[in-house]
């Protein structure tokens, strides 16, 4: 028996090594549009089987969302209430700002129309003085009339030559009298206000230095006044600093370019404002 299962098996082996050998020399496969369409339909039902059950989650997700949406009612405390009393009272503080903004407004006009009239008035002053020096020959006049009034009882056309040589002596005295008081007045000095601007290199300056540099600027009918820091640019910020000049005496071009000689602190100097004393 042994035998002939041994003899079965061997038989089968060499009927099996056979058939694949044959196989092995085949080269047309006429079952492979079957084989490529079961194929593909195994790879479907696969598909089917893992992506039906997250469809159907999407489904039910979207459809519960839906009925959100059409059974959804605002409660009471998502309604806004809109307080027309609050908007009225805003309404009215605007209008109070607006009435004080105008006020303001006409204020500022005012003063500027003052100033103005001020800048007039000073730069008048010259020929007011001229004028003044005008009106101050008036008294030479009345001293005349004077002289005259003290002559009434003098017959200015008598032949007495003394007398008249002591009125003309008189005359002249007083004369000179006055011409002396008129010259011992001090003339009107002319002076101006200047406001300078000086600008920094940059935010690294040390500004109170560079003002105590300035201030040693000594020149005659220069006189110093009052200075702040203002804002620039960047961090940066430009010394303003006011100073009264006597016109006759001082030049702003030449304190321009004395200040501007401090090379590492100054980088220009501007006028800012120039008003006559």
């Amino acid at each position: 028996l042994a035998y002939a299962l041994l003899k079965w098996q061997t038989r089968c082996d060499l009927k099996a090594e056979k058939m694949s050998s044959s196989l092995v020399h085949e080269n047309v496969w006429i079952e492979r549009p079957r084989y490529e369409e079961a194929e593909e339909k195994y790879h479907e039902s696969l598909n089917k089987a893992t992506l039906t059950p997250l469809a159907n989650e999407v489904a039910k997700a979207r459809q519960r969302l839906n009925e959100i949406r059409d059974n959804f009612e605002p409660t009471a405390e998502m309604t806004i209430a809109i307080d027309t009393g609050a908007i009225k009272a805003l309404e009215k503080k605007m209008g109070e700002f607006q009435k004080v903004i105008s006020s303001i407004n006409d204020r500022l006009a005012q003063l500027d129309s003052r100033l103005q009239s001020i800048e007039d008035r000073l730069n008048e002053k010259p020929s007011t003085g001229r004028r003044l020096s005008h009106s101050i020959e008036l008294p030479q006049q009345d001293v005349e009339k004077v002289v005259e009034a003290d002559d009434d009882g003098v017959d200015l056309f008598a032949s007495d030559s003394e007398d008249d040589e002591e009125l003309n002596k008189l005359k002249e005295e007083r004369l000179a009298a006055y011409n002396a008081k008129k010259s011992n007045k001090p003339a009107v000095i002319a002076k101006s206000s200047v406001i300078l601007d000086v600008k920094p290199w940059s935010d690294e300056t040390d500004m109170k230095e560079m003002e105590e540099l300035i201030r040693t600027i000594e020149m005659d009918g220069l006189l110093w006044g009052a200075s702040k820091l203002v804002p620039l640019a960047y961090g940066i910020n430009k010394l303003q600093i006011n100073c009264v000049i006597e016109d006759d005496k001082v030049s702003v071009d030449e304190l321009q370019e004395k200040i501007e000689a401090n090379e590492n602190y100054v980088q220009s100097v501007d006028i800012a404002a120039f008003n006559k004393i």
